[in-house]
């Protein structure tokens, strides 16, 4: 069997794209898992999302969740920012800032299913 290339992961997501042989002549300028992730990129409030998660981080020594950093960026809007905000702690953890549990045990950020907790790796 052919070597394949590496995973890589989404720009807006977070998520693991995995190599496609649909791709074979464009993989190196992959970089959205679906449209809905290209048509939405990264925006400001992301970012935002993001900055909350590391400021939160740094004035604590343990997990937090991520509605903590939705309610930071919007107190009264949090819940529509709860997506936005796993979002943003998978890019986080991509760049090697943060790791993302479930149990007291890291997990793979894309697979996770359900309630997460955020800490420094």
């Amino acid at each position: 069997m052919p070597d394949t290339p590496e995973d890589k992961v989404c720009a807006a997501c977070g998520r693991r794209i995995e190599w496609r042989k649909k791709w074979e002549r464009d993989w190196e300028s992959v970089r959205y898992c679906s449209a809905a992730c290209r048509r939405r990129g990264v925006t400001d409030v992301d970012r935002r999302l993001e900055a909350a998660i590391t400021d939160l981080l740094a004035s604590r020594s343990g997990t937090i969740c991520p509605s903590e950093a939705a309610r930071r960026v919007d107190a009264d809007g949090w819940r529509e920012l709860m997506e936005p905000a796993r979002r943003a702690a998978r890019r986080l953890v991509d760049a090697g800032e943060v790791v993302i549990t479930q149990g007291g045990r890291v997990v793979d950020p894309s697979a996770a299913k359900g309630p997460i907790r955020i800490r420094r790796p």
